[in-house]
């Protein structure tokens, strides 16, 4: 039997996991693939706009500005200095403009220097001269200040920055988030549209490969070309392994009948006809022998599903040690979790149990020792079962563990069994797989095979 590592470590260890993205499905994927493009090209469009409007709100908020200096510049020229007081003082109450002469020892802090503040700058400048300046802040007073001059006279210009902003309304973010809601909807519905048909055809293939044939149609009126021609010749496909199945379980039936029913007259012959007691027994017992491989045979080859209930594995663990608990060649170790239950048929469930065993018995024994000591655990394992059976046995090549399943496929240690027929382990594997569950077969570190049987868990009360 194998050597290696632990036969648990396939279940207790987490499996290598390829890179997250490869865990998703393809819906997800579509789904991921279009948000992303719609995002890029709402971002894009953001900018593009952005960068339409940033120069023309530059230069309209320069030209504003500008029109409110020479407005005022030729108010103050045009009035006398009485004039003067009233006219600043009506500015600041109705128009919020406020005109101070501007001082030699008065402290600015110019504009910033982003690309809109640089464009108003250098518009104003153009059109009212060189030496304006545009800054943020006079002798720590915040605003919009505009530096200009008439004559030998120069003047500060104070007015509110929110006049000239752009503004601040929420309008197109709600038209935004609506067209990018839209647009992710969309996505989705178009990811699930292309990735429906997909799904479907995986699970009728999954069903096709439990042997449920009835199960497996796919709608033939689909509305897609490509897609409906895919769906008829999967049903096509499907039609004609369900008549393949059939033909070969009425054979398999004719074959069986016609094979036993003589078995079964040759040893009444020989029993009745042979007076030699232990050729007698030889003889009955070859054909004992070949009743069980054909029924072997047949196990394996038996077609179709199976009607899966809550079964409890302590019950059914309890009743396959029952006849080998008097067996001087074996010796158990029983380490069960209290109430397993799992998801099974329990007369199939049984069998495999029972055929571990035997296979443990037969193959487990130690070099030093002519009893196989089996070690049986379970546990519940996130939503399965996980059964362990093991064996102190010499284990199995590690060039031969993967072939054990293999029909007619028999070890070193399993050739020299002239009534092994190759097909037990075959028989496991299949009749795990048809409830639902992974048989993993594998070395332990200390020596002996391990056979892993994870199974669906049960909720709800044994049948």
């Amino acid at each position: 039997m194998p050597e290696g590592s632990d036969a648990s470590a396939g279940f207790d260890e987490p499996l290598p996991t390829p890179a997250r993205w490869r865990g998703l499905s393809l819906f997800w994927r579509t789904f991921f693939l279009q948000a992303l493009l719609l995002v890029g090209c709402v971002l894009a469009w953001s900018e593009t706009l952005h960068e339409m409007e940033f120069e023309p709100h530059a230069l309209q908020t320069a030209r504003q500005l500008a029109s409110v200096v020479n407005l005022s510049r030729a108010a103050v020229m045009h009035t006398d200095a009485i004039d003067r007081v009233s006219l600043f003082k009506t500015m600041k109450d109705q128009e919020h403009v406020i005109i101070l002469p501007r001082e030699p020892k008065d402290q600015f802090e110019l504009n910033d220097e982003d690309d809109i503040n640089q464009h108003i700058t250098h518009e104003i400048r153009s059109r009212l001269g060189h030496d304006s300046v545009v800054a943020k802040s006079v002798n720590g007073v915040e605003g919009l200040w505009v530096g200009f001059s008439i004559d030998k006279d120069s003047y500060w210009l104070k007015t509110e920055r929110s006049r000239f902003d752009q503004p601040a309304g929420r309008t197109w973010l709600i038209w935004l988030l609506t067209a990018a809601l839209l647009s992710l909807a969309g996505a989705a519905w178009i990811a699930r549209l292309i990735n429906l048909p997909l799904k479907n055809l995986a699970f009728a293939a999954k069903r096709v490969r439990t042997g449920d044939f009835e199960a497996s149609i796919l709608d033939e009126t689909v509305s897609t070309h490509e897609i409906r021609a895919v769906n008829i010749g999967f049903n096509r496909m499907t039609h004609k392994l369900a008549k393949i199945e059939q033909d070969r379980a009425v054979m398999l039936a004719g074959i069986s009948h016609d094979l036993r029913t003589p078995l079964a007259r040759l040893r009444l012959e020989t029993e009745l006809s042979v007076p030699d007691a232990e050729a007698r027994d030889h003889m009955a017992n070859d054909i004992a022998q070949l009743d069980a491989i054909i029924g072997k045979f047949l196990d394996y080859a038996r077609p179709g599903g199976m009607a899966l209930q809550p079964v409890s594995l302590n019950a059914v663990m309890d009743s396959a040690l029952v006849p080998l608990r008097k067996r001087s060649d074996m010796q158990f170790r029983v380490a069960l979790q209290d109430r397993l239950l799992v998801l099974a048929d329990p007369v199939e469930l049984q069998r495999v149990i029972g055929n571990l065993l035997e296979n443990a018995g037969r193959y487990g024994k130690s070099a030093n020792r002519d009893i196989a000591e089996v070690e049986i655990s379970a546990r519940y394992h996130n939503k399965k079962v996980l059964l362990r059976i093991r064996d102190h046995g010499p284990g199995v090549p590690a060039d031969q563990l993967r072939q054990l399943t293999t029909p007619f496929f028999r070890g070193d240690s399993g050739r020299t069994a002239t009534n092994s027929t190759g097909l037990g382990l075959a028989i496991v594997e299949q009749t795990v797989s048809r409830m639902g569950g992974v048989l993993e077969l594998s070395n332990a570190n200390s020596g002996g095979l391990c056979a892993n049987l994870l199974l669906k868990r049960a909720n709800g009360e044994p049948v």
